[in-house]
Protein backbone atom coordinates (compact mmCIF):
# COMPACT_ATOMS: atom_id res chain seq x y z
CA UNK A 1 0.00 0.00 0.00
CA UNK A 2 1.75 3.45 -1.12
CA UNK A 3 2.65 5.19 1.57
CA UNK A 4 0.86 8.66 2.11
CA UNK A 5 3.24 10.77 4.74
CA UNK A 6 6.95 10.46 4.30
CA UNK A 7 9.92 11.14 7.37
CA UNK A 8 12.33 12.79 6.32
CA UNK A 9 15.34 14.90 8.42
CA UNK A 10 15.84 18.24 7.88
CA UNK A 11 19.22 19.70 8.66
CA UNK A 12 19.55 22.98 10.67
CA UNK A 13 21.33 26.25 8.77
CA UNK A 14 24.33 25.33 9.84
CA UNK A 15 24.39 21.79 8.99
CA UNK A 16 25.18 20.30 11.97
CA UNK A 17 22.18 18.81 13.32
CA UNK A 18 18.48 17.91 11.93
CA UNK A 19 15.15 17.44 12.96
CA UNK A 20 12.63 15.18 11.63
CA UNK A 21 9.49 16.42 9.39
CA UNK A 22 6.41 14.90 7.76
CA UNK A 23 5.97 15.36 4.22
CA UNK A 24 2.57 14.77 2.30
CA UNK A 25 -0.21 16.02 -0.10
CA UNK A 26 -3.07 17.92 1.54
CA UNK A 27 -6.74 17.51 0.88
CA UNK A 28 -6.26 20.79 -1.50
CA UNK A 29 -3.00 18.74 -3.39
CA UNK A 30 -0.85 20.95 -2.39
CA UNK A 31 2.33 19.50 -1.11
CA UNK A 32 3.05 19.94 3.22
CA UNK A 33 5.60 19.37 5.20
CA UNK A 34 5.09 19.56 9.17
CA UNK A 35 8.26 19.81 11.10
CA UNK A 36 8.42 17.90 14.38
CA UNK A 37 11.05 19.61 16.44
CA UNK A 38 13.11 16.68 17.68
CA UNK A 39 15.43 14.02 16.49
CA UNK A 40 13.97 11.10 17.97
CA UNK A 41 13.03 8.48 15.73
CA UNK A 42 11.12 6.03 17.15
CA UNK A 43 8.86 8.92 18.40
CA UNK A 44 9.05 10.58 15.14
CA UNK A 45 7.81 7.34 13.58
CA UNK A 46 4.81 7.22 15.69
CA UNK A 47 3.79 10.36 14.39
CA UNK A 48 4.13 9.62 11.13
CA UNK A 49 1.89 6.42 11.54
CA UNK A 50 -0.73 8.40 13.22
CA UNK A 51 -0.82 11.26 10.81
CA UNK A 52 -1.01 8.39 8.11
CA UNK A 53 -4.28 7.06 9.86
CA UNK A 54 -5.55 10.67 9.46
CA UNK A 55 -5.36 11.01 6.22
CA UNK A 56 -6.83 7.79 5.75
CA UNK A 57 -9.62 8.37 7.71
CA UNK A 58 -10.38 12.13 6.46
CA UNK A 59 -9.20 15.75 6.75
CA UNK A 60 -10.29 17.99 9.50
CA UNK A 61 -12.19 20.99 8.71
CA UNK A 62 -11.18 24.05 11.11
CA UNK A 63 -14.64 24.43 13.06
CA UNK A 64 -15.07 20.16 12.67
CA UNK A 65 -13.62 17.41 15.41
CA UNK A 66 -13.83 13.82 15.82
CA UNK A 67 -16.18 11.81 17.08
CA UNK A 68 -14.88 11.64 20.65
CA UNK A 69 -14.90 15.37 21.06
CA UNK A 70 -18.21 15.76 19.44
CA UNK A 71 -19.50 13.55 22.05
CA UNK A 72 -18.35 15.12 24.59
CA UNK A 73 -19.46 18.51 23.27
CA UNK A 74 -22.87 17.07 22.51
CA UNK A 75 -23.19 15.95 25.79
CA UNK A 76 -22.17 19.42 27.45
CA UNK A 77 -24.91 21.12 25.33
CA UNK A 78 -27.23 18.86 26.06
CA UNK A 79 -26.60 19.17 30.33
CA UNK A 80 -28.93 17.76 32.48
CA UNK A 81 -31.85 18.64 30.04
CA UNK A 82 -31.81 14.48 29.73
CA UNK A 83 -31.58 11.95 32.52
CA UNK A 84 -27.87 11.26 34.00
CA UNK A 85 -28.54 7.47 32.85
CA UNK A 86 -29.55 8.42 29.31
CA UNK A 87 -26.78 10.25 28.75
CA UNK A 88 -25.03 7.32 29.68
CA UNK A 89 -26.55 5.09 27.15
CA UNK A 90 -25.87 7.73 24.85
CA UNK A 91 -21.90 7.88 25.40
CA UNK A 92 -21.91 3.94 25.52
CA UNK A 93 -23.32 4.02 22.03
CA UNK A 94 -20.89 6.57 20.66
CA UNK A 95 -18.13 4.60 21.55
CA UNK A 96 -19.28 1.68 20.47
CA UNK A 97 -19.70 3.72 16.80
CA UNK A 98 -16.41 5.01 17.21
CA UNK A 99 -14.94 1.55 18.21
CA UNK A 100 -16.12 0.58 14.92
CA UNK A 101 -15.68 3.01 12.15
CA UNK A 102 -12.54 4.90 13.81
CA UNK A 103 -12.59 8.41 15.28
CA UNK A 104 -13.54 10.53 12.37
CA UNK A 105 -14.08 13.81 11.67
CA UNK A 106 -18.24 14.09 12.58
CA UNK A 107 -18.58 15.66 9.47
CA UNK A 108 -17.67 12.98 7.30
CA UNK A 109 -19.99 10.39 9.00
CA UNK A 110 -22.15 8.49 5.93
CA UNK A 111 -25.41 7.05 6.23
CA UNK A 112 -23.21 3.80 4.83
CA UNK A 113 -21.28 4.55 8.13
CA UNK A 114 -24.62 3.63 10.09
CA UNK A 115 -25.43 0.77 7.88
CA UNK A 116 -22.00 -0.93 8.34
CA UNK A 117 -22.46 -0.26 11.84
CA UNK A 118 -26.11 -1.89 12.51
CA UNK A 119 -24.82 -4.73 10.67
CA UNK A 120 -21.69 -5.51 12.64
CA UNK A 121 -23.94 -5.33 15.73
CA UNK A 122 -26.00 -8.07 14.97
CA UNK A 123 -22.77 -10.15 13.45
CA UNK A 124 -21.26 -9.85 17.13
CA UNK A 125 -24.72 -11.27 18.48
CA UNK A 126 -26.40 -8.03 19.89
CA UNK A 127 -30.39 -8.38 20.18
CA UNK A 128 -32.00 -6.62 17.35
CA UNK A 129 -33.54 -4.74 20.13
CA UNK A 130 -30.18 -3.56 21.86
CA UNK A 131 -28.99 -2.65 18.05
CA UNK A 132 -32.27 -0.47 17.48
CA UNK A 133 -31.48 1.39 20.77
CA UNK A 134 -27.92 2.49 19.67
CA UNK A 135 -29.17 3.31 16.61
CA UNK A 136 -31.53 5.67 18.12
CA UNK A 137 -28.82 7.23 20.25
CA UNK A 138 -26.66 7.48 17.53
CA UNK A 139 -29.30 9.37 15.42
CA UNK A 140 -30.73 11.42 18.56
CA UNK A 141 -26.54 12.96 18.40
CA UNK A 142 -26.53 14.25 14.75
CA UNK A 143 -30.32 15.36 15.15
CA UNK A 144 -28.81 17.51 17.42
CA UNK A 145 -26.19 18.81 15.56
CA UNK A 146 -28.57 19.40 12.77
CA UNK A 147 -30.52 21.57 15.21
CA UNK A 148 -27.42 23.37 16.45
CA UNK A 149 -26.57 24.42 12.84
CA UNK A 150 -23.56 21.92 13.02
CA UNK A 151 -24.86 19.86 10.33
CA UNK A 152 -26.71 20.56 7.28
CA UNK A 153 -28.72 16.57 7.27
CA UNK A 154 -28.47 14.34 9.10
CA UNK A 155 -26.24 11.37 7.45
CA UNK A 156 -28.17 8.32 9.74
CA UNK A 157 -31.24 9.63 8.62
CA UNK A 158 -32.23 6.97 6.57
CA UNK A 159 -30.55 4.05 7.70
CA UNK A 160 -33.33 1.57 9.01
CA UNK A 161 -33.79 0.34 12.53
CA UNK A 162 -33.47 -3.63 12.33
CA UNK A 163 -37.07 -5.18 12.70
CA UNK A 164 -38.09 -6.01 16.22
CA UNK A 165 -40.71 -8.49 17.53
CA UNK A 166 -43.27 -6.65 19.71
CA UNK A 167 -43.15 -7.59 23.08
CA UNK A 168 -45.77 -9.60 24.77
CA UNK A 169 -47.52 -7.27 27.61
CA UNK A 170 -46.98 -9.23 30.77
CA UNK A 171 -49.76 -8.90 33.26
CA UNK A 172 -50.56 -10.78 36.42
CA UNK A 173 -54.18 -12.20 36.74
CA UNK A 174 -56.58 -11.62 39.48
CA UNK A 175 -54.98 -14.95 41.37
CA UNK A 176 -51.80 -14.14 41.20
CA UNK A 177 -52.03 -10.76 42.33
CA UNK A 178 -54.25 -12.15 45.45
CA UNK A 179 -51.25 -14.79 46.18
CA UNK A 180 -48.61 -12.39 45.41
CA UNK A 181 -49.82 -9.63 48.08
CA UNK A 182 -50.29 -12.74 50.55
CA UNK A 183 -46.93 -13.16 49.97
CA UNK A 184 -45.50 -9.86 50.65
CA UNK A 185 -47.84 -9.91 53.87
CA UNK A 186 -45.01 -10.05 56.11
CA UNK A 187 -40.84 -10.27 56.77
CA UNK A 188 -39.04 -11.19 53.38
CA UNK A 189 -35.64 -13.06 54.11
CA UNK A 190 -33.68 -9.99 56.18
CA UNK A 191 -35.59 -7.47 53.38
CA UNK A 192 -36.69 -4.09 55.55
CA UNK A 193 -38.97 -2.71 53.15
CA UNK A 194 -42.53 -3.19 53.84
CA UNK A 195 -43.84 -4.87 50.69
CA UNK A 196 -47.30 -5.50 51.22
CA UNK A 197 -47.83 -1.16 51.16
CA UNK A 198 -45.61 -0.89 48.18
CA UNK A 199 -47.19 -3.80 45.98
CA UNK A 200 -50.78 -2.53 47.07
CA UNK A 201 -49.61 1.44 45.93
CA UNK A 202 -48.51 -0.07 42.85
CA UNK A 203 -51.58 -1.86 41.68
CA UNK A 204 -53.58 0.52 42.67
CA UNK A 205 -51.87 3.90 41.34
CA UNK A 206 -49.86 2.49 38.32
CA UNK A 207 -46.43 4.17 39.42
CA UNK A 208 -42.96 3.11 38.54
CA UNK A 209 -40.48 1.79 40.73
CA UNK A 210 -38.78 4.63 40.96
CA UNK A 211 -41.53 6.57 41.37
CA UNK A 212 -43.13 4.98 44.90
CA UNK A 213 -39.31 4.44 46.33
CA UNK A 214 -39.45 8.63 45.99
CA UNK A 215 -42.81 9.32 47.22
CA UNK A 216 -42.84 11.27 50.19
CA UNK A 217 -45.49 12.35 52.49
CA UNK A 218 -46.07 15.90 51.38
CA UNK A 219 -47.08 14.10 48.19
CA UNK A 220 -49.97 13.21 49.72
CA UNK A 221 -53.30 14.83 49.67
CA UNK A 222 -55.62 13.29 51.96
CA UNK A 223 -58.59 15.40 51.90
CA UNK A 224 -58.69 15.17 48.00
CA UNK A 225 -57.29 11.58 48.43
CA UNK A 226 -54.72 12.18 45.42
CA UNK A 227 -50.86 11.88 44.69
CA UNK A 228 -49.39 14.72 43.44
CA UNK A 229 -46.22 13.02 41.68
CA UNK A 230 -43.45 15.96 41.03
CA UNK A 231 -39.37 15.88 40.72
CA UNK A 232 -37.82 16.28 44.18
CA UNK A 233 -35.19 19.06 44.48
CA UNK A 234 -31.45 18.57 46.66
CA UNK A 235 -32.57 19.57 50.13
CA UNK A 236 -31.11 18.82 53.73
CA UNK A 237 -34.12 16.12 54.16
CA UNK A 238 -34.67 14.86 50.56
CA UNK A 239 -32.06 13.58 46.96
CA UNK A 240 -32.52 14.81 43.60
CA UNK A 241 -35.02 12.68 41.78
CA UNK A 242 -36.67 13.58 38.24
CA UNK A 243 -40.05 12.33 36.94
CA UNK A 244 -39.76 10.27 34.08
CA UNK A 245 -41.40 12.09 30.57
CA UNK A 246 -43.39 14.76 32.64
CA UNK A 247 -43.15 17.58 35.44
CA UNK A 248 -45.70 16.57 37.54
CA UNK A 249 -48.99 14.53 37.74
CA UNK A 250 -51.96 12.95 39.61
CA UNK A 251 -52.90 9.78 40.55
CA UNK A 252 -56.15 8.97 42.68
CA UNK A 253 -56.28 7.21 45.51
CA UNK A 254 -59.07 4.92 47.01
CA UNK A 255 -60.55 4.76 50.19
CA UNK A 256 -59.00 1.73 51.13
CA UNK A 257 -55.32 3.46 50.15
CA UNK A 258 -55.74 6.22 52.19
CA UNK A 259 -56.60 4.30 54.87
CA UNK A 260 -53.43 1.96 54.75
CA UNK A 261 -51.13 5.00 54.14
CA UNK A 262 -52.95 6.92 57.17
CA UNK A 263 -51.76 3.68 59.70
CA UNK A 264 -48.48 3.53 57.76
CA UNK A 265 -47.91 7.47 58.58
CA UNK A 266 -48.96 6.92 62.10
CA UNK A 267 -46.67 4.52 62.44
CA UNK A 268 -43.71 6.11 61.09
CA UNK A 269 -40.77 7.76 62.99
CA UNK A 270 -40.58 12.06 62.94
CA UNK A 271 -37.54 13.11 60.59
CA UNK A 272 -38.25 10.53 57.91
CA UNK A 273 -39.95 12.05 54.87
CA UNK A 274 -39.88 9.45 52.42
CA UNK A 275 -43.01 6.41 52.40
CA UNK A 276 -41.66 3.39 51.74
CA UNK A 277 -37.44 3.87 52.20
CA UNK A 278 -36.64 1.70 55.30
CA UNK A 279 -35.24 3.89 58.30
CA UNK A 280 -31.90 2.52 58.21
CA UNK A 281 -31.21 2.56 54.33
CA UNK A 282 -32.59 6.52 54.66
CA UNK A 283 -29.73 6.64 57.01
CA UNK A 284 -27.24 5.07 55.53
CA UNK A 285 -28.12 7.33 52.46
CA UNK A 286 -28.25 10.46 54.12
CA UNK A 287 -24.95 9.51 56.67
CA UNK A 288 -22.81 8.12 54.18
CA UNK A 289 -23.43 8.19 50.45
CA UNK A 290 -24.84 11.76 50.31
CA UNK A 291 -21.67 13.44 52.35
CA UNK A 292 -19.03 11.04 50.55
CA UNK A 293 -20.52 12.22 46.82
CA UNK A 294 -21.59 8.68 45.99
CA UNK A 295 -25.46 9.53 45.32
CA UNK A 296 -26.21 10.40 41.67
CA UNK A 297 -29.96 10.80 39.82
CA UNK A 298 -29.41 7.05 38.53
CA UNK A 299 -28.56 6.37 42.28
CA UNK A 300 -32.21 8.05 43.23
CA UNK A 301 -33.84 5.81 40.34
CA UNK A 302 -32.90 2.94 40.82
CA UNK A 303 -30.70 2.20 43.81
CA UNK A 304 -33.18 3.46 46.63
CA UNK A 305 -33.48 0.05 48.28
CA UNK A 306 -30.70 -2.45 48.00
CA UNK A 307 -31.60 -5.96 46.35
CA UNK A 308 -35.09 -4.71 45.05
CA UNK A 309 -35.28 -7.50 42.66
CA UNK A 310 -33.51 -10.34 44.32
CA UNK A 311 -36.52 -9.69 47.11
CA UNK A 312 -39.12 -9.04 44.89
CA UNK A 313 -38.43 -12.49 42.86
CA UNK A 314 -38.12 -14.17 46.34
CA UNK A 315 -42.17 -12.96 46.66
CA UNK A 316 -43.19 -14.44 43.38
CA UNK A 317 -40.82 -17.73 44.24
CA UNK A 318 -43.12 -17.79 47.45
CA UNK A 319 -46.27 -16.86 45.53
CA UNK A 320 -45.67 -19.67 43.27
CA UNK A 321 -45.67 -17.33 39.94
CA UNK A 322 -43.24 -18.59 37.78
CA UNK A 323 -42.13 -15.92 35.59
CA UNK A 324 -42.66 -11.66 35.89
CA UNK A 325 -41.08 -8.76 36.65
CA UNK A 326 -42.14 -5.69 39.28
CA UNK A 327 -42.78 -3.69 36.35
CA UNK A 328 -45.38 -6.32 35.52
CA UNK A 329 -47.78 -4.71 38.08
CA UNK A 330 -48.21 -1.40 36.80
CA UNK A 331 -48.53 -3.01 33.43
CA UNK A 332 -51.21 -4.89 35.41
CA UNK A 333 -52.66 -1.52 36.95
CA UNK A 334 -52.44 0.19 33.47
CA UNK A 335 -54.48 -3.07 31.75
CA UNK A 336 -56.90 -2.68 34.19
CA UNK A 337 -57.78 0.85 33.71
CA UNK A 338 -58.22 -0.16 30.17
CA UNK A 339 -60.66 -3.11 30.94
CA UNK A 340 -62.72 -0.93 33.00
CA UNK A 341 -63.38 1.78 30.55
CA UNK A 342 -61.01 4.55 30.50
CA UNK A 343 -59.59 6.28 27.34
CA UNK A 344 -56.72 5.89 25.86
CA UNK A 345 -55.87 9.41 27.09
CA UNK A 346 -57.21 9.11 30.76
CA UNK A 347 -54.58 5.98 30.76
CA UNK A 348 -51.94 7.78 29.33
CA UNK A 349 -52.30 11.39 31.60
CA UNK A 350 -52.59 9.01 34.59
CA UNK A 351 -49.06 6.54 33.43
CA UNK A 352 -47.28 9.78 32.56
CA UNK A 353 -46.39 8.35 29.21
CA UNK A 354 -45.09 10.42 26.98
CA UNK A 355 -46.83 9.69 23.84
CA UNK A 356 -49.78 7.73 22.84
CA UNK A 357 -47.36 5.12 20.95
CA UNK A 358 -46.48 3.41 24.59
CA UNK A 359 -50.51 3.81 25.96
CA UNK A 360 -51.82 2.07 22.73
CA UNK A 361 -49.65 -0.48 23.39
CA UNK A 362 -51.61 -1.43 26.62
CA UNK A 363 -55.06 -0.52 24.57
CA UNK A 364 -54.05 -2.67 22.00
CA UNK A 365 -53.48 -5.84 24.65
CA UNK A 366 -56.70 -5.40 25.74
CA UNK A 367 -58.75 -4.90 22.81
CA UNK A 368 -57.05 -8.46 22.10
CA UNK A 369 -58.92 -9.51 24.78
CA UNK A 370 -61.95 -8.22 24.42
CA UNK A 371 -62.15 -9.09 20.74
CA UNK A 372 -61.75 -12.70 22.53
CA UNK A 373 -64.15 -12.85 25.21
CA UNK A 374 -66.61 -10.91 22.74
CA UNK A 375 -65.83 -14.13 20.49
CA UNK A 376 -66.83 -16.52 23.11
CA UNK A 377 -70.09 -14.91 24.13
CA UNK A 378 -71.27 -15.06 20.74
CA UNK A 379 -69.91 -18.14 20.40
CA UNK A 380 -71.91 -19.17 23.29
CA UNK A 381 -75.55 -17.76 22.54
CA UNK A 382 -75.89 -18.71 19.50
CA UNK A 383 -74.77 -22.24 20.48
CA UNK A 384 -77.18 -22.34 23.25
CA UNK A 385 -79.94 -21.14 20.85
CA UNK A 386 -79.89 -20.45 16.89
CA UNK A 387 -77.28 -22.71 15.79
CA UNK A 388 -78.75 -25.60 18.05
CA UNK A 389 -82.07 -24.93 16.61
CA UNK A 390 -81.12 -25.17 13.53
CA UNK A 391 -79.10 -27.84 14.10
CA UNK A 392 -81.84 -30.36 14.99
CA UNK A 393 -84.09 -28.93 12.01
CA UNK A 394 -80.90 -30.33 10.18
CA UNK A 395 -80.88 -33.76 11.89
CA UNK A 396 -84.68 -33.97 11.56
CA UNK A 397 -84.64 -33.57 8.02
CA UNK A 398 -81.92 -35.99 7.61
CA UNK A 399 -83.92 -38.76 9.68
CA UNK A 400 -87.08 -38.08 7.50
Amino acid sequence: MKQLVKLNKRPSSGGRNFTYVLRYVGEDGKRKWETLGHTDKRKAEKQRSQKEKDLKMGYFEPDSMRLKDFMKDSLKRTGDQIRESTQVEYRQAMKDFINTIGNIDYKKVQQSHGEYYRQTCLDKGQSPATALKKLQSLKRFFSLAVQRNQLDENPLRYVKFPRVPKPKIRTYTSEEVDRILKAADGPQNNSTLNWHPLITLALTTGLRRGELLNLTWSDIDFDKMVIELNSKLNTQETWEWKIKDTDSRFVPLTKDVCQLLIELHNQSPQGYPYILVPQKRYDYIQKTLRPSGSWTLTNARTSVVNNFTRHFQCILKKARVKHGTFHDIRKTAITNWFQQGLSEYDVMTLAGHANFETTHKFYLTVADNLMERARKATTDHYNQNRFSKYHQNDVAEVIA
